[in-house]
């Protein structure tokens, strides 16, 4: 059951995350799903001390702290992954 919460949770912070940065015309769900995961672990990674006051990453329970910090998480990986490619 955890991994279903897992794909709502990124499902729903890279949605957020789309929005935010203004590229929700460009993802579809699976884009969404995968930034809102892989957001959530970058997330971990660099605020790993700071999780613990409010919250953990998703997949560990479906509360408003993981969400907020996987939409932080998802919106740094879109400007990274918006970084690259204006490098390239």
């Amino acid at each position: 059951m955890s991994w279903i919460i897992t794909l709502l949770v990124g499902a729903l912070c890279g949605w957020l995350a789309s929005l935010v940065m203004r590229t929700d015309a460009q993802q579809g769900a699976v884009a969404n799903i995968l930034i809102g995961i892989v957001g959530s672990v970058l997330a971990q990674l660099l605020f790993g001390n700071l999780l613990h006051l409010g919250g953990d990453i998703a997949g560990n329970g479906f509360n408003i702290m993981s969400i907020v910090w996987g939409v932080v998480g998802s919106v740094v990986l879109i400007a990274l992954l918006k970084a690259l490619r204006v490098l390239r």
